[in-house]
């Protein structure tokens, strides 16, 4: 088995750059699962992985806001860090993505998004504390010295949640000839739960929208979204 290491790379520096985007620089919705996961897929030359995933996570985060003190899950670091496992994954098995590797990497590593509201919580206090010196120093009159401890502030953001993101992407190379070892069932076991979770995930953003109609909407877009994969599963076995 041969480890990518420039993917390696690629994923850790994106996945640094929308964690930076996402809490300091721009918000202009990169770092949402979608946007993340799908770029992620187009670095790794796996595009349909980083969409098929990324859209699944957009639909489970759909509706999460940071208000106040309250941290929400960090939805892009769970979207970066599982599509690029699921990329690389893809890569060592050589078979392409499916919705088994699929559900499996969401599987995984959907965690990732608790354990990344636990370094916001911690980077937080760091940010907070730098934002206090900034102001000092802009009082002072000593604006460069406060631009610079501002733009020090974003630095922990893109090195750990880079360095998490790397690290994921370097354990799908580890986990890929994993799954060529699966029993064929427990496979198509696998393959069947993407769609299922996808249903699940729709149905969550549907009540979370507060929307008058919101079973109806997550029935639908259920039904699309099982539909899609259905389809697609069905022409990949036909080809």
């Amino acid at each position: 088995m041969s480890v990518g290491w420039t993917q390696v790379a690629l994923a850790g520096v994106w996945g640094g750059l929308v964690a930076v985007e996402r809490k300091a620089f721009l918000q202009a919705m990169f770092s949402r699962p979608l946007v993340s996961a799908t770029v992620m897929g187009l670095l790794l030359n796996d595009v349909p992985s980083g969409l098929f995933v990324g859209m699944l996570l957009e639909l489970f985060h759909l509706g999460t806001a940071n208000l106040g003190a309250s941290l929400p899950d960090n939805d892009t670091l769970s979207a970066t860090g599982t599509s690029a496992a699921a990329a690389t994954m893809a890569a060592a098995t050589g078979a392409g993505s499916t919705p088994a590797l699929w559900s499996l990497a969401v599987l995984l590593f959907v965690g990732l998004g608790r354990v990344g509201q636990r370094v916001d919580r911690g980077l937080e206090r760091y940010s907070a504390r730098l934002a206090r010196k900034a102001m000092a120093s802009a009082e002072a009159g000593q604006l460069t010295r406060a631009m610079q401890q501002n733009l020090w502030g974003m630095w922990p953001h893109f090195v750990l949640f880079g360095a998490m993101t790397a690290s994921c992407a370097l354990a799908g190379f580890f986990i890929g000839p994993l799954l060529e070892r699966m029993p064929l069932p427990l496979l198509r076991g696998l393959a069947w739960a993407y769609p299922a979770m996808a249903s699940v995930a729709a149905s969550l953003a549907a009540k979370g929208s507060h929307a008058r109609r919101a079973p109806v909407y997550a029935g639908v877009g259920a039904a699309v979204v099982t539909g899609v994969v259905v389809l697609l599963t069905t022409l990949r076995g036909c080809s």
